[in-house]
């Protein structure tokens, strides 16, 4: 499976997982948190560049916009994955 595909799929599994976030402690939130993270310490610093070059799917966008319109959810979600994103992206010169 691509990158890109695997965005798509993460993007969709998190618009799907955002919608039901009232479940108790988020566990879908969890599990696409977990695996942005994967896919962040599984991609190489190419494969990020690249990414960060193609625009962002309808699926994406809406994840986006889910995150921003619940500041509960964005913090919760942000707070799992900031870390290993970051480090990342400081490895990769994403960052300074």
């Amino acid at each position: 499976m691509s990158n890109h595909s695997l965005l798509k799929l993460l993007a969709g599994a998190a618009v799907l997982a955002f919608g039901v976030h009232a479940a108790a402690d988020m566990p879908l939130l969890n599990m696409v948190a977990d695996k942005v993270i994967q896919k962040y310490q599984s991609a190489s610093c190419e494969q990020l560049w690249a990414q960060k070059a193609q625009p962002k799917s309808e699926q994406e966008q809406r994840l986006v916009g889910l995150l921003k319109g619940d500041p509960q959810l964005r913090t919760a979600f942000m707070n799992k994955v900031a870390g290993p994103i970051a480090n990342k992206m400081f490895d990769c010169g994403m960052i300074p």
